[in-house]
């Protein structure tokens, strides 16, 4: 049953039976798809400085965004690179997927890795997003995540799939 139909996610109770043939009833949180975008220059990559209402505070993220009704989430990626860090890819590197949180949503965020950058005004950041980019090196975001000031779960999953490997 469809509890809520928004722009951006649909919330829905239902009954469903566990493995083991138990019944149940859970509310489930059912958004479009998203990507997040980590681009690297070299030894350095762009974060953004966004103001989170839900949290009500700035935190340091990777570039995001939800995908369009039908939109591709390599476009996405292209188009919310440009939108949010002022930044175009040359390459846009498949790197999977996640769940967010797969205890109440099946929410799935596409991972890319983004390189040969140049600037971009392509597209005009939304009028709701209160954004700064910021250019930082690769080992002070590794360095940002595992001391715990990186905070962002989708983040910290690109980070791990995009450069966790150079910086063991």
């Amino acid at each position: 049953m469809e509890i809520y139909r928004g722009k951006r996610l649909i919330v829905e109770k239902s009954n469903f039976s566990l493995p083991n043939g138990m019944q149940r009833e859970a509310v489930v949180v059912r958004p479009r798809g998203a990507v997040v975008i980590f681009p690297i220059d070299g030894e350095y990559c762009y974060l953004i400085r966004q103001w989170r209402f839900a949290i009500d505070q700035y935190i340091l993220e990777a570039p995001a965004g939800t995908m369009e009704t039908g939109e591709d989430p390599i476009e996405t990626a292209r188009r919310e690179l440009i939108e949010e860090a002022g930044l175009a890819a040359r390459e846009l590197i498949p790197r999977g997927f996640i769940y967010t949180t797969p205890g109440f949503t099946d929410e799935r965020i596409f991972i890319y890795e983004a390189r040969g950058l140049t600037p971009s005004r392509e597209y005009a950041p939304d009028a709701d997003e209160i954004i700064e980019p910021v250019r930082l090196s690769i080992s002070e975001v590794f360095r940002m995540v595992r001391d715990g000031e990186i905070v962002d779960a989708k983040t910290i999953a690109a980070v791990a799939r995009c450069i966790g490997k150079e910086c063991t």
